[in-house]
């Protein structure tokens, strides 16, 4: 079990509300403290060698040598009571005089304790705050993997494995099964930062932002990056403040309030010479916000935890106060957090709703959604099921629409019909159309399921029904009538002649040569796991952001994953094509090992081809929301960024079965490409 980086990824919680009382859920305390991943490596076979201890935070990085007298607890403990190796997940926390569990900015000077052949020893300065590891879960016991078993079972073998336990070092968290409401009053009467609500069927899932684990946050706090310093005021040493920051769904860096409260003199000398190294002349901070005192910039690679009392209507955090700086978060992951459950409890005097769980949030319903039409419409292909599959569908304002073999198989394995594509198109009607809007559309026909040989439709038939758009479209070569997206009849249509998914141009009829936005295709080698493909969405942000170009990012709904940027009014074709090459190459240089731009199969390796030949004029990908041909008829869903940088997505998780939930849950976050101001073309010009 040994290893030089943590064998496994933690799985992470996300924040929102949750009932007190449910018979499928499991209360912990939320502790400030640093996520820790704990391999104990017994060696049985060699009774001289003592067990080996390796700690970790949750990005990865080794955490032992900070906390020396933790592992030398765990070293102790498995000498006298283990015969085999275990990995733990728990929280190294600080403690106060009483032994209590404290507040993360305690730890701030255990961070630096080190450790080498003479023993531990602290940095100048730091304090002697001593610290503990609270164990909350067990994912390996010997050669056994947990992560598969139900929370309750693993929690059931930490409490066999930790038993007998007695030292302050090494602790099992409280745990309150069906009510926490106990808890949670002793949360608010101590000041914890809140509590963890975990169903108890839960699978482990390393590396994913699960909603089966949620936070219920009392002390506001907020993760943000840090952007630059004031001067200081009067007497006060080294600064004044530091500039905050979060990053938004295109990934620029929004200012969000400055911080000068929380300090000591020793903190503020310390953070002065992080600080100093990243000073530069360019405001990071997309725009660029007005100061008290005079700023200083820096570059972003600093995080920082602050506490503070609400957010103001203009997005600024009132009253932050500083709590430590963090090693453990990558400054480009930094968003804002969801503080639901606070503002809820406040609302409502702490009193809780009574909803189904999972999946332990609430519900929106999508902006434009109409779930009476919805309803209607689903109800009647029910109806026209049961009478064998073929009838008319009664659409809004009068229109009327043929539908056929509503039972027929399309997806052989899942044992979904064309009756389900359908229902599909209408869950996701308020949202898709926008993106179809005044868009010739280009049909592959699956007639006979997606086992079945398919086959392109470029012209529109030459009878349509009623109501159904047709214009003539120039696609450069020749001008030919094109069936054109928008509206819920067509959307229906199409579903009707087997066209599973939805393939519009990226310009609109009318403005042919002009087109909207562009689209890098992040398409992957067969076999490389997805998260080398967010990898390099990543990297794809990130050069957009450098060029100050807002981004958007789909799955495909196959392997792949899409990034899309809102060009400027008139844009002809063959300029989003040189911008779209020019970032892809930029990011195939910085990546190579990675990323390529080869179109040959062949040369690309077990590298993720970065296409972007997908924007010459009257091609098409697979628009947002579209049902896919492939086996687990997946859908091209839009992602936020900071889903993509918690990782643990793959294209799996988002189907025609589940989606509904899913666009219920977060509503239509490809809106903001369609509202969004263009990229600025001259800026990749001079980059590039």
């Amino acid at each position: 079990m040994s290893a030089s980086v943590s064998p496994v990824a933690p799985m992470l919680a996300t924040t929102g509300d949750a009932p007190l009382t449910s018979p499928l859920l499991a209360y912990e305390p939320k502790y400030d403290g640093i996520r820790a991943i704990v391999s104990v490596e017994v060696f049985s076979a060699d009774a001289d060698r003592k067990p080996r201890i390796r700690m970790w935070s949750r990005l990865g990085n080794e955490k032992t040598a900070q906390f020396p007298e933790i592992a030398a607890a765990l070293q102790e403990w498995a000498t006298h009571a283990r015969d085999r190796s275990v990995i733990l997940d728990g929280e190294i926390v600080a403690l106060d005089p009483s032994g209590r569990p404290t507040g993360f900015q305690n730890l701030q000077g255990r961070i630096h304790v080190i450790a080498d052949h003479t023993g531990p020893r602290r940095t100048p300065g730091a304090p002697q705050t001593p610290t503990a590891l609270i164990l909350f879960d067990l994912l390996r016991d010997g050669d056994e993997d947990l992560r598969h078993r139900p929370f309750r079972d693993r929690r059931t073998r930490l409490e066999q494995v930790m038993r007998g336990l007695d030292d302050a070092r090494l602790r099992l968290t409280e745990q309150a099964i069906a009510d926490g409401r106990a808890l949670y009053s002793r949360a608010q009467r101590d000041g914890w930062e809140g509590l963890i609500a975990k169903r108890l069927d839960s699978l482990y899932q390393s590396g994913r932002r699960s909603p089966d684990w949620c936070k219920i946050k009392l002390v506001r706090q907020q993760t943000c990056v840090v952007g630059g310093w004031t001067d200081p005021r009067g007497s006060r040493p080294f600064l004044g403040a530091l500039l905050l920051g979060v990053h938004d769904e295109t990934g620029a860096l929004r200012y969000v309030g400055h911080s000068g409260a929380g300090f000591s003199d020793a903190e503020l000398e310390r953070v002065w010479q992080q600080l100093q190294p990243l000073a530069n002349s360019e405001c990071p901070f997309t725009p660029k916000p007005k100061t008290n005192e005079r700023p200083h910039w820096v570059t972003p690679r600093l995080v920082a935890e602050v506490k503070f009392t609400e957010w103001t209507a203009d997005g600024i955090l009132r009253h932050p106060t500083y709590l430590g700086m963090r090693d453990d978060v990558k400054p480009e992951r930094v968003r804002k957090e969801a503080d639901a459950g606070v503002q809820r409890r406040r609302a409502t005097g702490g009193r809780q709703r009574t909803r189904r769980v999972p999946p332990l949030r609430e519900k929106k319903t999508p902006s434009g959604n109409r779930p009476d039409v919805e309803a209607d419409l689903l109800s009647q292909l029910d109806a026209i099921d049961e009478r064998g599959g073929n009838g008319t569908l009664e659409l809004p304002d009068g229109q009327r629409l043929e539908v056929t073999n509503l039972g027929k198989i399309f997806w052989p394995k899942l044992k979904l019909t064309k009756g389900d594509l359908i229902r599909h198109y209408v869950r996701v009607s308020s949202a898709i159309l926008p993106a179809l809007a005044d868009r010739p559309l280009v049909m592959k026909r699956y007639p006979n399921g997606i086992d079945a040989k398919p086959f392109y439709q470029h012209r529109a038939a030459d009878k349509l029904p009623s109501g159904i758009r047709m214009e003539v479209a120039d696609a450069g070569n020749e001008r030919r009538p094109h069936i054109i997206g928008g509206d819920l009849l067509t959307l229906l249509y199409t579903a009707q002649l087997a066209s599973i998914s939805q393939d519009p141009w990226f310009s609109r009829v009318g403005s042919e040569t002009f087109v909207d936005h562009i689209a890098l295709d992040l398409d992957p080698p067969e076999g490389l796991p997805f998260a080398r493909v967010l990898d390099v969405a990543r990297w794809v942000r990130d050069q957009l952001v450098r060029l100050k170009a807002p981004a958007f990012a789909k799955t495909s709904g196959s392997g792949g994953l899409h990034v899309y940027v809102p060009m400027p009014a008139e844009t002809p074709y063959e300029a989003g094509l040189i911008y779209a090459q020019i970032v892809a190459t930029m990011v195939a240089n910085a990546h190579p090992k990675q990323a390529t731009v080869e179109r040959s199969v062949a040369a690309r390796g077990q590298r993720v081809y970065v296409d972007y030949l997908q924007n010459i004029r009257s091609k098409t990908l697979a628009s947002v929301y579209s049902a896919r041909a492939n086996d687990f008829a997946g859908v091209s869903t839009p992602l936020r960024w900071e889903e993509i940088d918690d990782g643990g997505i793959t294209p799996q998780d988002f189907t025609i079965v589940n989606f509904g939930e899913r666009l219920a849950s977060v509503g239509d976050l490809w809106a903001g490409l369609l509202k969004s101001k263009g990229a600025d073309l001259r800026a990749v010009i001079q980059r590039g």
